[in-house]
């Protein structure tokens, strides 16, 4: 196919191709020349245009395909508009001669259908430059189409279409001609040619003026007649054309009112498409001959009409809309059956929705809400009489409640989809007095008619929806008014539904209702159960609203139903007779009213019991099951008397018979089969009795059917079952539909044996899907044969659903019987049927059944049998003949395709060539086919899968065949078909990526987007979705190129994200919305960083619209008492909401969205570029702090809005900027950041939330941003930071004042829930104030001053807080431990709700809790009890109970100490893998700070048990996580655990010599761990267990140090990897604790944990030495070197019991380090730090360690090998200096012997090198102080001492320079002479007789010394010479100079 991307055809290998392969050719050529010409040089087109117009004629007589001639005239137009026009003349005559012609056989007409399409094209791109000739041209396709087929008509309407938009104006003198042959083509019989026809007059009527004029009357009744029998695209299309024509009549100069226009299509909606003399006669007859077809096409006409006019129009005038169309739902003709009633309803309500409900903004729904209640309120007048214990039917006027309940309905359902749909915005509708909103829909619940009061009940339920805070209020007044009103039937039907209404609104609120709201409930159910037998007359409406209160009872949950569960089960069983036997002696008692009154109890108690079962499962037993089992097994039996009981009291019985037969029926599918198995015989005999009544209506058999097909099947089903977004509106014409198409005759006969197969089609199965989900299930060969029968009849019927339905059971049954004989024969008898069956309907049920055969099977199995079904479904999909067979031939071997997995892979060729073979012949008008063909290209992609990446010709055709099918498909005009073109691009994207081009994909994308088709945009949208996963950046930039093709969404403003965002706002769908969130993320991960500035640009645009915050703000300012304050809060105005922003009218849920997506991208930021949060850095703007005042507003924005939804959005947002922005710096003003800018604006968006009518979560949500703000350490005033402190503050009194007051809006748990937020808010403050982790100039000390006066409340509530967790955290079997009243801050029917809020917010309690102990030093203080919101328990931690007031101080402490180590215990001992990290170090800094107060320490260290189980969780701890914090925090605590062994050793041994005397030591027993035995024993050690704490932190970090991990032993292993900082540190704290662990042991114990210590520091040791030096190893080895150093000197190196064997082991650890460096290479250790560890050894350790000669000798080797080196950073001179200095003599005298020559030799070779550093002089004056030393240590011994001086003088002397070569002399040698020069005037007055002696030996030294002296004494008058004259005193004030 490459050979066809040319200009011109490539003839050569067009010739050589078969028929078939030819098309393709040819169309991909097409597809190619298409894209090329618009971008090829004009020049090169009209060189080529001649040639390539011979071709393209070829290709026109060449018999095209649809898609080949739609490509063909494209590409024609484009080259004569591109190239030469002038030319065009030729190729229109030629056309003309082609429609002229007489050949009229098969072959010739796809040529003359050519060139009706290229005729078209032609003129739509050349429009008037061709002259007058279009008259020609419009004559003869209207001369054809009297004798054209539908394909005929079909493409001269669409061809006439072009034309008219190519002409214009220019075209008026063939309007009437061609509005003529529209009429006729719009009632036309084919569908396709209605649509096209539609689509003609749409075009039409832009120029065509007498369409809106004169013809207005005969457009609309023309439209009617065209929506009698239509289908779904046609009512679309036609709808569109009538509402646009309507529109065009009112806009221009207003020749037509809007009254006038809704008059025509209520005239249409009243009579129909009939004329006035058919209309009257059925008027005088009684009867209506309007379908519904026309009524649903014209409610979709009104539509298009108020969108034509606009939003702006509809907010004038949506008063007149809505009377206009209310007047249709209550008129008598769309009322006189109960279908047309219902008909009716459903087109008022969808228009009602489709204009007030997405046309218009928050603002003008809330007044159009406030109309419709005024609406509500005038249609009253029912409900004038007083309502009294007399019928209120004899008072009323019927004709009055039959008009008026249709339009209350109408008004009542649009009211609540506003009020939910404006959430909590909605609030301004009930604040308003004139309004009466809820008073008014009140009232409508006494209305006479039961749809009126049920709509009522669902509209008082949306605003429960909307505004939660109401919805106890309305619970109550319904239900005082419902005792109020308990004489009247319709105030007790009205308010019982009410009331069940807002219950089952209670699972929307999350914030719940109060839990005594339960028992109120179930007290007025209980109460109308009781009066029902009281009086006749309200017998039937008292049980009906008893049982639904109950009903709507078990909505509420478990937690509710549990505490009145006895009661409830105690009515289940009043409800029915006491046993089976008892309910048979009932039929000889009571007559009809009786039995009528008890039906309706015992299906009210089944209704009761369903819901039990549904939204109560966690109470459900076998206790419960067996209780109802009796109740259960009566209503079975009672099915048998139904129909006695109807023959004997008739109808009055039958219906409620029938509503408890399907309540039973629901109640029985809700429970395990083996509860009523006894009664499976009664209930097959009752279900197939009620499925093959005769009464029953056909539609309701078939609707029966659709549970029982297979969702893949449903594709063939047609439009009804498809996503629409006419939906609400087209279900009711998929019935009707059905009836029409069954064609039910009036003979009986036939009715009652079709319904005798629907049933047994239903049962067959309904059982055929149990069984075979039931596992060893056996079914006989008989039953196998009878089921055969019976759905083999089936799948020949007419229907489409039953053909399914028995297709499904065929499957089921051969996977029941799971035989393959009984297969292979199934299979056969398909096989042969389609072989001899000639009528349509045989073969397409069989050829379905070929397909889901196998699709329980496991999928095919044998090559033949596919073959064989392969080679009949081909010949069937081939059938042109009869397109429906076609259709489900290739649905069937879609199926096929789908089930054969790589079998198929064989076949793959070939159903490539047939399905691109059909879809470049299939007439575009059999949509179906071209759908089916659509999934077979998608099962075949499927089947490919990965393979379709692969390279080779086979590969490369199957892609192309791919993308050609695609191409195909795209171009069709259904959107069905561009769907699963899309989809099909989509899976073909998956698997090829590279092979999809998504610059040509994406522009489709985003038109598709913005479909009016709903399932063209969910296509649209997934694929996108799967687009942006990989490409986002490329998608985006794509998008921008089709900005001028989207009719509705603004691309070019604002990008793709911005259309996308205005989808979001339009879509009801949630998975195409959550597509739409998820395309969103995706490109916020992407672009971010990138388009910075567009995403928070686009976020404040969507955030700002319809946003109300300034006036808001402006009246709380006013309500300030402060000036200051407001003066500070006027800033806030300054972002306010831009009045250019391109969105309009957008959701609160689109904006708070937004608001997610700000705080993505922050996120995104943060792990991106560090100048997003540093100013200094920030010199671009696409800098995220740049932007800090735009993500301040919108936060604000947010959050003062009067949604809750967006409030806590903009809460959390503005959380998120506080924590990520509060440490970035102000660099114009040192010592701020640059948030303190925005304090005013902080706290007026947290002001709002803080008001006593804020729910419960917004005021939560507050006090954490209230926390972080105050911690944050933002604000360097505290007068400042007291007016957010002062929020606090009045929170914290609110939640105390809770128990005075309790809460009547919501749920208790609510209270818990804003209690808890507080004290956690609290908590945090205070931790912050105490770890003075605040910065910007605000101490920790004055902050802790706002904390402390609340001091005493907050540590009472936060213990008791803590007490609650506790409790509520034991597991399920110690829940009898929970205080039967409640806890502090819970009560005891809100426990499970209740945790979820104490899980979140303990931790910072917890850790506030340990500090304020830490603070008072566990030092009881009880300054009176604290408020709390319940009393507090038994147990409260020492609070003022009567019996907490006994305990001691110390039983206190000692149980507040318990509460903490036991919650921090169990949380740490488990903690789940999404526990916050935060929570984890707020444990640990618990302990932390418990183990700093001396009481607590040793608490724990007493306890051993405790100190070991500590130690094991925190073990734990370190294994599972593996953040650095956590695992340095897990250290310090560990190290302050064994600090306080420590502590608890040292004082038993300080006891235990004070009380035993100091002279008996001797006999004093060992302290410590390990005893007198010395072992310690795993489990019970707190030195073993630290100590392997400590090697698993060591281990992970220094791998080297295990032979296990490494293979080897440490000194031989590989080369050691870097340290982080963190790694480092972490090892250092180990090390460390290491050091502590001997002094917890006694003698015998440090011997023992000995060799593991010395084994681990000096592994650690050797481990740094080999790594190269840095800051952060330098710091580390000397905190190993200190801890070898403190082992070393140890006190129990030294005991008596332990001396030796310290020595030995301390001998092989020095053995071992010597060893280490005697195995390495020498360059790579760090030579000085070991030989440091050498020189600690020396000095720290015992003699009998070091004065071992092997070892010493060793030793001494290595200090002279570090001597005698050239490196001048391995210097060991100073180190000799503190050996010759420190060590005992025994140790340094033999060092002195051995190197002091060789340090003599040293320094005598320093002036022969001449030092050149720094270093080196260094290394050379530490010589001379090693030298000195020497000197020192020599001087008791005279011959030692002074051959010693004698040595160090001349030395000294050596250093010194002449005059001639002090000037030129370098920085070092300067600094040596200095140096040494002063040391001989320092030493030769100490030893002046050595000294004039070696002055008097050497004359050359005497002079050397002498010239040096004297040049120092001319230096040093210099300089007091040149001081003096300029001495002056410094400036006070030091002018700056520097200023870069």
């Amino acid at each position: 196919m490459e050979k066809a991307h040319s200009l011109l055809l490539n003839e050569e290998v067009c010739g050589q191709l078969g028929e078939h392969q030819k098309a393709q050719f040819i169309f991909e050529w097409l597809s190619f020349l298409k894209k090329l010409l618009p971008a090829a040089d004009r020049a090169d087109i009209k060189h080529n245009q001649k040639r390539l117009v011979e071709q393209l004629m070829v290709v026109l007589i060449g018999s095209p395909g649809p898609p080949t001639r739609q490509l063909l005239a494209q590409c024609l137009s484009l080259l004569y508009r591109l190239g030469d026009p002038f030319s065009a003349s030729l190729a229109v005559d030629k056309c003309n001669d082609i429609i002229l012609s007489k050949d009229d056989s098969p072959s010739f007409l796809p040529t003359r259908l050519a060139a009706i399409t290229c005729l078209g094209a032609i003129y739509e791109q050349l429009g008037r430059l061709l002259g007058n000739t279009f008259t020609v041209a419009v004559g003869n396709l209207l001369k054809m189409m009297k004798n054209a087929e539908s394909q005929g008509r079909y493409e001269i309407m669409l061809s006439i279409e072009k034309i008219l938009r190519g002409l214009g104006v220019s075209a008026v003198p063939c309007h009437r001609d061609i509005y003529k042959a529209a009429r006729f083509c719009l009632t036309d019989r084919s569908m396709s040619v209605r649509c096209a026809a539609a689509r003609c007059l749409l075009e039409l009527q832009r120029e065509a003026v007498f369409l809106w004029t004169s013809e207005l009357e005969n457009v609309a009744t023309l439209c009617f007649r065209a929506f009698e029998g239509s289908n779904y695209n046609v009512r679309v299309m036609v709808s569109k054309f009538l509402g646009t024509v309507l529109a065009a009549a009112i806009v221009p100069r207003q020749r037509t009112s809007f009254a006038e226009a809704m008059e025509l299509l209520s005239g249409g909606f009243l009579r129909g498409g009939a004329s006035f003399l058919r209309a009257s006669g059925d008027m005088l007859k009684g009867t209506s001959s309007v379908s519904k077809d026309i009524r649903v096409g014209i409610s979709q006409a009104c539509v298009v009409l108020v969108s034509c006019l606009g939003s702006e129009w509809l907010e004038a005038n949506f008063p007149a809309l809505v009377a206009q169309v209310l007047e249709l739902a209550s008129h008598p003709r769309t009322t006189q059956t109960a279908s047309d009633s219902a008909c009716s309803r459903r087109c008022v309500s969808f228009i009602l929705r489709a204009t007030l409900g997405t046309m218009l903004g928050p603002k003008a729904q809330v007044a159009a809400a406030k109309e419709l209640c005024s609406l509500v309120g005038k249609q009253k007048k029912a409900l004038d009489a007083p309502v009294s214990d007399c019928s209120m039917e004899t008072r009323l006027n019927v004709a009055d409640v039959a008009a008026s309940q249709h339009t209350l309905v109408c008004v009542l359902q649009e009211l609540g989809s506003l009020v939910q749909g404006l959430g909590s915005s909605a609030d301004s509708l009930l604040q308003e007095p004139s309004a009466g909103a809820l008073d008014t829909v009140t009232s409508v619940l006494l209305h006479p008619s039961a749809s009126v009061r049920l709509a009522a009940a669902w509209c008082l339920r949306c605003f429960a929806v909307a505004l939660p805070a109401h919805l106890s209020m309305l619970v109550d007044r319904c239900g005082e008014r419902l005792n109020a009103l308990r004489g009247s039937s319709e105030a007790v039907a009205g308010y019982s539904a009410a009331i069940a209404a807002l219950l089952g609104a209670v699972q929307h609120c999350p914030l719940g209702v109060p839990h005594a709201k339960g028992k109120v409930v179930l007290s007025l159910a209980e109460e109308l159960l009781r009066s029902a037998t009281q009086n006749s007359r309200l017998s039937i409406h008292r049980t009906q609203g008893g049982w639904l209160l109950l009903s709507a009872l078990m909505t509420l949950g478990g937690a509710v139903v549990v505490h009145h569960l006895p009661r409830v089960l105690l009515l289940w069983k009043c409800a029915f007779p006491l046993s089976v036997q008892e309910l048979h002696t009932e039929r000889s008692r009571g007559d009809a009213f009786t039995w009528h009154v008890a039906l309706e109890a015992r299906a009210g108690a089944l209704c009761a019991m369903k819901s039990f079962f549904l939204y109560c499962r966690d109470l459900v037993n076998e206790e419960v099951i067996d209780r109802l089992h009796t109740p259960l097994a009566c209503a079975v039996a009672l099915l048998t008397q139904f129909p006695a009981l109807i023959r004997s009291y008739g109808n009055q019985i039958k219906n409620v018979a029938t509503t408890f037969r399907w309540r039973l029926y629901e109640v029985l599918t809700l429970i395990p089969p083996k509860t009523y198995e006894e009664s499976f015989g009664t209930l097959l005999k009752q279900l197939v009795s009620d499925l093959t009544v005769v009464e029953n209506s056909v539609s309701s058999g078939l609707m029966l059917l659709l549970p029982f097909c297979h969702p893949n099947d449903m594709s063939v089903l047609g439009p009804p079952v498809q996503d629409t977004d006419h939906l609400f509106l087209e279900e009711q014409v998929f019935n009707w539909g059905r009836l029409l198409q069954l064609g039910v005759p009036k003979s009986p006969n036939f009715t009652n044996s079709l319904l005798s197969r629907l049933s047994k089609i239903t049962l067959s199965s309904f059982a055929l899907q149990h069984l075979g989900c039931s596992p060893n299930v056996l079914v006989s060969e008989h039953v196998c044969r009878l089921g055969l029968g019976l759905l083999l009849r089936a799948l020949e019927s007419s229907d489409d659903l039953l053909r399914c339905t028995a297709a499904e059971g065929l499957a089921r049954l051969v996977q029941v019987a799971n035989d393959s004989a009984f297969s292979v024969s199934t299979m056969q008898i398909s096989f042969e049927k389609l072989k001899t069956a000639r009528d349509a309907m045989s073969r397409m049920g069989h050829a379905l059944a070929l397909g889901t055969l196998y699709r329980y099977m496991g999928g095919i199995g044998s090559p033949q049998h596919l073959s064989a079904c392969l080679g009949i479904l081909f010949t069937l999909s081939q059938d042109s003949s009869s397109p429906e067979v076609q259709m489900w031939a290739l649905h069937s071997l879609s199926l096929v395709i789908d089930l054969a997995g790589p079998m198929y892979h064989a076949h793959v060729e070939p159903t490539f060539t047939l399905v691109l073979r059909m879809l470049l012949t299939v007439p575009p008008a059999h949509v179906e086919v071209l759908q089916s063909l659509g999934r077979c290209l998608s099962a075949l992609i499927t089947a490919l899968g990965p393979d379709l990446q692969g390279e080779g010709p086979l590969l490369s055709a199957l892609r192309t065949s791919c993308l050609v099918g695609c191409a195909v498909m795209r171009e069709s005009h259904d959107c069905l078909v561009q769907a699963q073109a899309i989809t099909s691009l989509q899976q073909l994207h998956m698997f090829a990526p590279r092979h999809v081009n998504v610059a040509n994909l994406v522009p489709c994308l985003c038109v598709n987007m913005c479909s009016s088709y709903l399932s063209l945009r969910k296509a649209a949208v997934a694929c996108l979705r799967q687009l942006t996963q990989r490409e986002a950046v490329e998608v985006s930039d794509y998008a921008v190129t089709v900005a001028k093709e989207l009719p509705h969404v603004t691309i070019k403003e604002r990008g793709l994200e911005g259309a996308l965002f205005i989808l979001l706002d339009q879509e009801m769908d949630p998975q195409l919305r959550q597509d739409i969130q998820e395309i969103l993320g995706h490109m916020l991960s992407s672009v971010t960083v990138a388009r910075l500035s567009h995403w928070l640009k686009l976020c404040k645009d969507v955030l700002s619209v319809s946003a109300d915050f300034a006036a808001t703000l402006r009246a709380d300012v006013n309500e300030r008492e402060d000036e200051k304050e407001q003066a500070d809060d006027d800033s806030i105005f300054t972002c306010k909401s831009e009045s250019s922003s391109p969105f309009i009218n957008l959701r609160c849920s689109t904006r708070a969205f937004a608001a997610e997506c700000v705080c993505r991208i922050i996120s995104q930021c943060e792990n991106g570029d560090p100048a997003h949060f540093h100013m200094a850095l920030a010199q671009e703007r696409h800098f995220l702090v740049l932007h800090l005042a735009d993500l301040i507003c919108m936060a604000f924005m947010a959050a003062t809005d009067h949604n809750s939804q967006l409030r806590m959005s903009g809460l959390h947002t503005l959380l998120v900027i506080i924590r990520k922005f509060a440490a970035v710096p102000e660099p114009e003003f040192p010592g701020h950041v640059i948030l303190e800018q925005y304090q005013a604006n902080v706290g007026a968006a947290l002001r709002p939330a803080f008001s006593a009518d804020t729910p419960p979560d917004v005021t939560a949500k507050a006090c954490q941003v209230c926390s972080a703000w105050i911690s944050s350490g933002v604000v360097s005033d505290l007068g400042d930071l007291r007016r957010v402190h002062h929020l606090l503050t009045s929170s914290l009194i609110r939640v105390q004042a809770a128990k005075e007051v309790p809460c009547q809006q919501y749920n208790e748990s609510t209270t818990t829930m804003e209690t808890l937020a507080v004290l956690k808010a609290w908590a945090e403050v205070y931790i912050a104030a105490e770890g003075k982790s605040v910065g910007a100039g605000l101490t920790g000390d004055g902050l802790l001053k706002l904390v402390q006066a609340d001091l005493p409340t907050l540590s009472r509530l936060w213990l008791a807080a803590l007490q609650d967790y506790a409790l509520l955290t034991l597991p399920q079997e110690y829940a009898h431990w929970l205080p039967a009243a409640g806890g502090a801050f819970y009560t005891a029917e809100t426990v499970d709700s209740a945790r979820p809020h104490y899980c979140s917010a303990w931790a910072p309690i917890l850790h506030a809790t340990a500090l304020w102990l830490k603070s008072t030093g566990f030092i009881v203080v009880d300054d009176g009890p604290a408020n709390l919101s319940r009393p507090v328990t038994p147990t409260s931690m020492g609070q003022s109970t009567s019996l907490a007031s006994i305990q001691s101080p110390e039983d206190v402490n000692t149980d507040r100490l318990h509460l903490i180590l036991g919650i921090t215990m169990e949380f740490l001992c488990s903690p789940h893998s999404d526990a916050q990290m935060e929570d984890i170090i707020s444990c640990l800094h618990a302990l932390q700070s418990l183990l700093d107060v001396p009481w607590p320490r040793s608490k724990i260290s007493n306890d051993q048990a405790l100190s070991v189980e500590l130690l094991s969780v925190l073990h734990r701890l370190i294994v599972t996580r593996e953040s650095a914090s956590i695992q340095l925090a897990v250290l310090e605590l560990v190290h302050q655990v064994v600090c306080a062994a420590q502590e608890h050793v040292k004082e038993k041994r300080h006891s235990a010599e004070v009380d035993d005397g100091a002279a008996e030591k001797e006999t004093l027993p060992e302290f410590g761990e390990g005893r007198d035995t010395g072992g310690l024993v795993p489990g019970k050690s707190l030195v073993f267990g630290a100590l392997q704490l400590c090697l698993c932190i060591l281990v992970r970090k220094l791998p080297q140090l295990s032979p296990k991990l490494m293979g080897s032993v440490p000194g031989h292993s590989m080369q050691p990897q870097p340290l982080s900082h963190s790694d480092c540190t972490l090892v250092s704290a180990a090390l460390s604790i290491l050091s502590d662990l001997p002094s917890v042991c006694s003698p015998e114990g440090s011997i023992s944990i000995l060799p593991s210590v010395l084994y681990l520091v000096i592994g650690v040791l050797w481990e740094l030495v080999r790594q190269e030096p840095e800051a952060l190893l330098s710091a580390l080895l000397s905190v190993a070197l200190q801890v070898l150093r403190v082992l070393l000197s140890s006190p129990m190196a030294h005991a008596e019991k332990s001396q030796h064997a310290w020595a030995h082991l301390l001998r092989c650890a020095l053995s071992t380090l010597l060893d280490f460096w005697d195995s390495e290479v020498h360059s790579g250790v760090n030579e000085v730090s070991l030989l440091t560890a050498v020189t600690i050894f020396l000095l720290s350790a015992s003699a009998k360690v070091t004065t071992v000669s092997s070892l010493q000798t060793r030793c001494i080797a290595k200090f002279k090998g570090c001597l005698q080196s050239k490196d001048p950073v391995v210097n060991p001179v100073l180190l000799l200096l503190s050996l010759f200095q420190s060590a005992a003599a025994d140790v340094s005298v033999p060092f002195v012997q051995a190197l002091g020559g060789t340090l003599v030799e040293h320094l005598q070779a320093a002036e022969k090198r001449q030092p050149r550093s720094t270093d080196e002089v260094q290394a050379v004056l530490e010589g001379v102080r090693a030298l000195e030393a020497l000197v020192s240590a020599a001087e008791e011994e005279h011959r030692e001492y002074e051959s010693l001086t004698a040595v160090l003088l001349p030395i000294l002397i050596s250093f010194l320079l002449d005059e001639n070569a002090l000037s030129l002399a370098s920085l070092p040698a300067l600094t040596l002479h200095k140096c040494a020069l002063q040391d001989l005037m320092r030493i030769g007055p100490q030893h002046s007789s050595i000294f004039k002696a070696i002055m008097a030996s050497s004359p050359s030294l005497k002079a050397r010394l002498q010239s040096a002296v004297k040049v120092n004494q001319e230096s040093v008058k210099a300089r007091s010479a040149l001081g003096q004259p300029h001495c002056k005193t410094s400036p006070s004030i030091q002018l700056k100079t520097n200023f870069l």
